[in-house]
């Protein structure tokens, strides 16, 4: 499973980014806008499931899912 957080360091990238440490699940960051604009992505933080594209509360939802 490749899992990769889009974040800008905002606020709430920094809860999502917690809510992930606090699981154990291991994931990259990427902090590249263009490479956010190329997925379509317009706001941060979005979470990406080897190719699902997830936004915050639906990642949120994802990340309390598991173990």
């Amino acid at each position: 499973m490749s899992i990769t957080l889009y974040s800008t360091g905002c606020p709430q990238c920094n809860v999502l980014k917690s809510k992930l440490d606090a699981k154990g699940i291991q994931y990259d960051i990427n902090s590249s806008v263009d490479d956010m604009l190329a997925l379509g992505v317009m706001s941060a933080p979005v979470l990406k499931v080897d190719d699902q594209i997830l936004k915050f509360a639906e990642a949120v939802k994802w990340v309390n899912e598991r173990g």
